[in-house]
This record gives structure tokens, C-alpha cells and sequence, in this order.
């Protein structure tokens, strides 16, 4: 049984989410990915807590293309430690993921 996954991180500008968005799906590592935001992040960063409106990227994918994913977010992203995470797509809608197999399957560019 295939196992799918939400892969999410954030950016300072709208303009990145968007870069990296566009640039995962292009090569097949995420079926889509949505952008949302602004939304507010409060977080630990070098000693200090500090509070940032980012933008909020969601990608959905098959688990065992992630490590690929995260390479390729990590060489693009502009943040010093990005955050990268997964969650596992307990349930969904077998056409839809279908789909996610499919699209994430094609030839990669």
C-alpha cells in the first residue's frame, strides 16, 4: 500500500513560497502545492524569540519521494534551517490519491 504525505514550510516573502511551490511541482516531487498567507509564526531563532509573517507552503506527495523532496527544497530554499516537515495522509479520497501517485510518477524534467 502506497503511503502519502503533506510536506510544509514557510518563507519570508510570497514571491519564495511561490518559486518553491512552482519549482517542486515541475519536477514531479509534489502533485500541487498550495501557498497561504500571511500567517503569523512566533519561534526560538539564535537565543531570542522572535515573530515573523510568512508564508505557508503545502505540498502533497508520495512518502517515498521525500527525501528527494527535501533535498531539493533545502538546495532552493532562502532560509539558513528551513522548515521542512511531513505529515502522513492518514485517509483521503482514493481518486485523489490516485492522482498524487500519477502525477508524482511522470518523468521527472
Amino acid at each position: 500500500m502506497k503511503e502519502y504525505i503533506q510536506v510544509s514550510t514557510t518563507t519570508e516573502k510570497r514571491e519564495d513560497a511561490n518559486r518553491l511551490a512552482r519549482s517542486l511541482v515541475e519536477k514531479r516531487l509534489a502533485a500541487c502545492a498550495q501557498v497561504i498567507g500571511p500567517v503569523k509564526s512566533t519561534y526560538w531563532w539564535k537565543g531570542k524569540m522572535d515573530e515573523a509573517d510568512e508564508w505557508l507552503c503545502i505540498m502533497k506527495t508520495r512518502r517515498e519521494i521525500y527525501r528527494q523532496l527535501e533535498k531539493e527544497l533545502k538546495a532552493i530554499h532562502p532560509y539558513e534551517v528551513p522548515e521542512i516537515s511531513a505529515v502522513a495522509l492518514i485517509e483521503g479520497m482514493e481518486s485523489y490519491l490516485r492522482w498524487i501517485e500519477e502525477e508524482t510518477e511522470k518523468k521527472r524534467p
